[in-house]
Formats: C-alpha cells, structure tokens, sequence
C-alpha cells in the first residue's frame, strides 16, 4: 500500500517548500531543546526534529534539478515573446522528452492529447500569455475531459488563476503549469539569455 500525505499537511507543504526551510525549523527545534530542556531530556528533544531533516533530504531530491528563481524569470520572459505555433512545438519537443506520445486537439479547448503507459492526458496551453485565467477555459476543459472517459486535464499559462478558477482545478484535479513549471518542463529547449549560461 502506497502511503500518501495529504496535500495541506505540514510534511506535504515543506516537501514543496525549499529544503533548507526544513533543516532550518530542524536545527531551531535542536537548539531550543538544548536551550530550554533539563540534561536528560535534551537530546530527546532535538530528536523530535528528525522528521523535519527527512522532509528536508526528500525536498532537496526533488529540487535537485529545479530551475532558481532567476531562471523561472528567464524562462517567462523568453516565453512571453514567442507565438503560439513556436510555444507549441517547444511543448510538444518537451512532453516527447517525458515520454508522451502528442497528439494535437481539436477547437478551442483542448490543444493536445498525451499518452503514456495507457493514460491520456488533455491539455489546455492557447492562453498561456494571458494575464489572468478564469473559470471558463477550466469548465470547457473539465467537459472535454469528463467526455474522454477518465483522462487527466492539464491547463497551461504564466497568468494568475482568478479566485473561483484555482479551486475549481483543485476540485476537479486539474494540473495547473505555470512560470516554475514550465522553466522545468522547458529546461534545454530555451536558447540562452545574453550574459547567461542558460538551463
């Protein structure tokens, strides 16, 4: 049995923190026990921040490869600039790299359908450039997905989800990529700012 956390319990939240924010909360609790805590009981106590030293190790695993913040703004500015039909190849080149077979979709809703080890996934990216996303490009993808009998939904975009748009993705399980993601997803396919090394 695959044990899961809940997405907002403190050890779910720190794993998609920095990971020095845990070690940091770790060595405090370690310092407080030694500060605070009578001779016998203190190494008792800094070992109540073991947890937090695993979250720590687990998040820097998983950053590991994560573009810093500098490239995330790299990656956005350098995206904003492009037109859709050069956005989407370097989507679809990205998605293949993660082993996607792409489809391309049809109207307005759905602009392409992925595949892998037998799951489908249907992904929303046209409005990646907007501003701000709201409800309607989620429910046309929700009606699209709910049609294609048990697919995954992804919407794409650098804008802000409006306040009824975020927890309807929350709801209904829609992936959302924005800036952090798509630095990721890009990494490689982006030629390099002047003065950088790229990523």
């Amino acid at each position: 049995m695959k044990l899961k956390l809940a997405p907002n319990s403190l050890f779910a939240v720190l794993l998609r923190k920095p990971w020095w924010l845990s070690l940091g909360i770790a060595v405090a609790m370690a310092a407080v026990a030694f500060a605070l805590l009578p001779p016998a009981y203190r190494v008792v106590g800094a070992l109540s921040g073991f947890p937090l030293l695993v979250i720590s190790a687990m998040a820097a695993w998983r950053q590991r490869h994560q573009p810093n913040a500098r490239q995330v703004e790299q990656a956005t500015q350098a995206l904003r600039q492009l037109a859709w039909p050069a956005f989407s190849r370097l989507l679809e080149q990205a998605f293949e790299r993660d082993g996607y077979t792409v489809g391309r979709g049809r109207g307005d809703t759905v602009d392409f359908k992925l595949e892998r080890q037998g799951q489908q996934m249907l992904v929303s990216a046209r409005k990646w450039k907007s501003a701000r996303i709201g409800l309607e490009p989620l429910r046309g993808l929700q009606t699209a997905r709910e049609a294609a009998d048990g697919a995954h939904a992804m919407c794409i975009c650098l804008g802000d989800l409006s306040d009824t748009a975020r927890p309807f993705a929350a709801r209904h399980g829609i992936t959302i990529w924005q800036a952090p993601e798509l630095a990721q997803a890009m990494r490689g396919l982006l030629p390099a700012a002047a003065g950088s090394r790229g990523f």
